[in-house]
């Protein structure tokens, strides 16, 4: 569908991801499932397409192209046919190296951002601990000061990249009597003594790694710190914009893989002697998801125009990352119904794009969540 956002710049570059996605990603998505690991060649070869570097400037290596560049790539990313895939890629390029880019030193930018654009490094972003998630305020990891080091001591949770990463960018408090406004974020390469990964088996996503961290006494230089001390909270919050955006992006691009799959299996499919697309109580269910979807793509697309105008655009931001995480899981279900019994086997890639659906409305900020920041509005009209 044409779209006000779009130019032929963009559906040029959108047909030379999709390409990429389904010529050199996809044929191998079976096996990276299995393996629940993307290959470092795969990152490499995303880097030498410039695919990982969308957003950061030419002089980092990166394209210094728009919002809608990147959610062009969001929504093609799901022709990998694999959601871990989506997941990894994205936490890659948008959300683990987004305040290095943006704050860090030009050490660091040139030790890790540069070479993560290449694809040469993984990076991981390692905020959420087992009792602290959504409540970022209330982590507990801390980092102290010794010497010319930083002594790290917590756990991490819900590390997308976490066990294969090169590095961490972790949140820690460095004024633990200073509430959200002493945390910070410090790099930790992977290796570091006292740094173990744990992997996590998940219901799906199953290429891309989750860990849960410990760090033990995880001591790095000083110069790690990215940005200023005790302003971690803020760059977090900056990020969180465009992560949820990230996740409306991906999950808009899965439920369209999924829906024109299943329209695919509904021509050749028969029942009763003709198609199962020409029974109308089920094309009409269909074309109903359909219209869902582009009023859906329209709210996603109208936040990131927000964004790329330097808009505040948390509120539109979480509305777009609710509406599109729980339409995909729901419009995937419904085509998971119009497979029948077939759906529900290893055989028929929509069972992968099912389990991959579900996980959208947690990841990111829960639905709860979502509606909750959405909901103070209210406050203000009482």
């Amino acid at each position: 569908m044409k779209s006000v956002y779009l130019t032929e710049e963009h559906d040029l570059f959108r047909r030379s991801v999709r390409t990429f996605m389904e010529k050199e990603i996809a044929p191998h998505a079976t096996k990276w499932e299995a393996e629940g690991h993307i290959p470092k060649e795969a990152w490499a070869k995303m880097g030498q397409n410039g695919f990982l570097g969308i957003l950061f400037p030419e002089a980092l290596g990166g394209a210094g192209s728009g919002i809608f560049h990147a959610m062009v790539f969001l929504e093609e990313l799901a022709r990998s046919r694999m959601g871990g895939f989506c997941a990894a890629v994205s936490v890659q390029q948008f959300i683990a190296t987004g305040a290095l880019a943006q704050v860090g030193s030009d050490a660091l930018r040139a030790k890790y951002v540069a070479p993560s654009i290449r694809g040469l490094k993984v990076g991981a972003i390692s905020i959420s601990e087992p009792d602290a998630g959504s409540d970022v305020g209330s982590i507990q990891a801390r980092a102290v000061r010794d010497g010319d080091s930083w002594v790290l001591n917590g756990a991490k949770t819900w590390v997308t990249n976490g066990f294969y990463a090169d590095f961490y960018v972790v949140a820690c408090k460095t004024d633990p009597a200073a509430g959200p406004k002493g945390i910070s974020l410090i790099v930790v390469e992977a290796g570091t003594p006292g740094l173990q990964a744990k992997k996590l088996q998940k219901v799906g996503w199953h290429s891309s790694d989750t860990a849960e961290l410990s760090l033990e006494n995880v001591r790095v230089p000083l110069t790690n710190l990215v940005g200023q001390e005790n302003m971690g909270f803020a760059y977090i919050m900056q990020t969180f914009v465009l992560e949820r955006l990230t996740a409306a992006a991906t999950s808009l691009g899965s439920a369209i893989v999924a829906m024109e799959d299943t329209v695919t299996y509904m021509n050749q499919r028969k029942a009763f002697g003709k198609p199962i697309l020409k029974f109308q109580a089920l094309r009409h269910r269909l074309a109903d998801l359909y219209a869902e979807l582009e009023a859906v793509r329209q709210l996603v697309y109208h936040a990131a125009w927000l964004l790329e105008q330097k808009e505040p655009a948390v509120k539109e931001a979480s509305m777009a990352k609710l509406l599109a995480t729980e339409f995909s899981k729901r419009a995937i279900d419904e085509c998971l119904q119009f497979h029948g019994g077939f759906g529900y086997v290893e055989e028929y890639p929509i069972a992968r794009a099912y389990r991959d659906a579900r996980v959208g409305t947690i990841v990111a900020g829960t639905s709860e969540i979502m509606r909750e920041i959405i909901a103070r509005d209210f406050d203000a009209l009482s």
